[in-house]
């Protein structure tokens, strides 16, 4: 009996520490979240994670035509503890939890602009290129329960070309804790009249050598869209990652001669290595 009793003690505490261990290695990601990249695997110090994706996308905002891109994946990044500085293809930021409940990100970003030769179609023929810009972008996230199943959305994205907003709401499908699974966020999209028009607008000048009616947009109401991620880990090292993306424009965004469809979308897919 006393055998006994001293085996059922060393099993029980067996499986007390590999529930412990299991559960440390799960909540090992800054947050659960398969959109926030996070190659650490709960370590502090360098992480290093490259790969390639295939996009097939609009050609430009507004546009009915379609097409594949490939793009590079993955990310540099340095934590410690809460905090991760991170630079990613066009991004150089840092981004930190507070509280286990507030997630805060806060980006330099590049964008590279629209160009006439987008459209196959010559849909953009007269209008010039947009500039090339660098952006802000300052971004948080407030989880509405203990484990991120909900979480509230807010992002401000501010530059040469203009500023745009959004809030919205996620929800995080599956238990892991590790980065992986899926979520889907649905949000509402603003922005000034700078913005819409640097996108959107087409000046008088541009009129006179594309043929299309001069357009001035308000600032206001810009979309509604709704994105989709997927992140899987095949082994320790290789990661396969998908997102989707659907974005419906406001009536006034439609009104534009440049919006030659409804709405903007995307789908991705690729792997990404991590060293």
């Amino acid at each position: 009996m006393k055998k006994f009793t001293s085996l059922l003690l060393i099993m029980l505490a067996h499986g007390f520490f590999s529930q412990s261990a299991l559960a440390k290695e799960e909540k090992s990601a800054l947050v659960p979240l398969p959109s926030v990249d996070d190659f650490t695997k709960g370590e502090d110090g360098w992480a290093f994670a490259l790969g390639l994706g295939v996009e097939y996308e609009s050609a430009y905002e507004g546009s009915d035509e379609f097409g594949f891109e490939a793009q590079p994946a993955g990310a540099i990044q340095w934590r410690n503890g809460d905090d991760i500085f991170y630079f990613a293809g066009e991004a150089l930021g840092w981004r930190g939890l507070r509280a286990d409940t507030w997630l805060f990100d806060a980006a330099v970003a590049f964008d590279e602009g629209r160009e006439e030769g987008d459209s196959d179609e010559g849909y953009l023929d007269g209008l010039g290129d947009t500039e090339e810009a660098t952006e802000l972008v300052l971004q948080t996230r407030y989880a509405l329960d203990d484990d991120w199943r909900y979480w509230l959305v807010g992002r401000v994205v501010t530059g040469s070309n203009g500023n745009l907003g959004l809030f919205g709401l996620g929800y995080r499908f599956g238990d892991q804790l590790d980065g992986t699974g899926s979520e889907i966020n649905v949000v509402g999209v603003f922005h000034d009249s700078e913005y819409a028009n640097n996108g959107f607008g087409i000046t008088a000048e541009q009129s006179a050598a594309s043929g299309l009616p001069q357009t001035n947009l308000d600032g206001g109401f810009r979309s509604i869209g709704i994105d989709y991620t997927y992140r899987y880990y095949l082994n320790d090292n290789w990661q396969i990652f998908g997102e989707a993306l659907y974005e419906h424009f406001s009536s006034d965004v439609r009104e534009s001669p440049i919006a030659r469809s409804d709405y903007e979308a995307e789908v991705s897919i690729g792997f990404i290595y991590i060293f």
